[in-house]
């Protein structure tokens, strides 16, 4: 694919929350709808999203991450919830299961950016991957998680402390293939090496 496809190009985002009750509408879903959010604020370029609301099924969660990057081409796949140690928790276990490659650092950093908020962050099985062209993370369950772990700590009067791990995000999708996106700096400021940034 040229550079000026991937300039132009629209990125695709699956969005996916994995729960048996919000999915069996025993309550409403906020993973989505907080990754919807967030999203909307970060990106500076166009994207689009494909939103999956399914049980903690291992065979449902394997079959719709193949669909998002096989089929609806998807370059960037995030999941919400299905990650602790109970024994419906099997998100990880599906992410593996159809990973190509495995991308280990964005687990340790997603528990060490929640180390600093709840000390149960040590009991997240998180993990991301690579399918294809496609980057897949797992992330927490909770709204409040989901946009600290993606965009990092910070202090009283709003000082980025601890970078999220959204950072590397843009160019690891550059890696793949995917297309070229920025985002806005004062909510998750995109890290590129200075050879791989595009002047406007």
């Amino acid at each position: 694919m040229s550079d000026l496809l991937r300039v132009d190009a629209m990125l695709r985002i699956g969005v996916v929350s994995i729960s048996d009750r919000a999915s069996a509408g025993v309550y409403a879903d906020q993973g989505v709808p907080a990754l919807l959010e967030w999203f909307g604020a970060a990106f500076a370029s166009p994207w689009e999203a494909v939103q999956r609301l399914i049980p903690d099924e291992q065979g449902v969660i394997e079959a719709t991450l193949i669909e998002l990057a096989d089929v609806a081409g998807c370059q960037l796949i995030v999941t919400t919830g299905g990650t602790g140690p109970a024994p419906r928790d099997v998100t990880p276990e599906a992410t593996l299961a159809v990973a190509h490659r495995e991308m280990p650092g964005f687990g340790e950093e997603m528990r060490r950016i929640s180390r600093h908020f709840v000390p149960t962050a040590i009991l997240s099985r998180q993990t991301a991957v690579i399918r294809g062209q496609s980057l897949i993370i797992n992330l927490p369950g909770q709204p409040k998680a989901i946009r600290e772990t993606l965009e990092g700590l910070r202090d009283a009067d709003g000082k980025l402390l601890v970078e999220g791990i959204f950072a590397a995000v843009p160019y690891c999708i550059d890696l793949i293939g995917g297309p070229y996106v920025e985002t806005h700096a004062t909510v998750s400021k995109a890290f590129r090496p200075k050879s791989a940034v595009r002047v406007k």
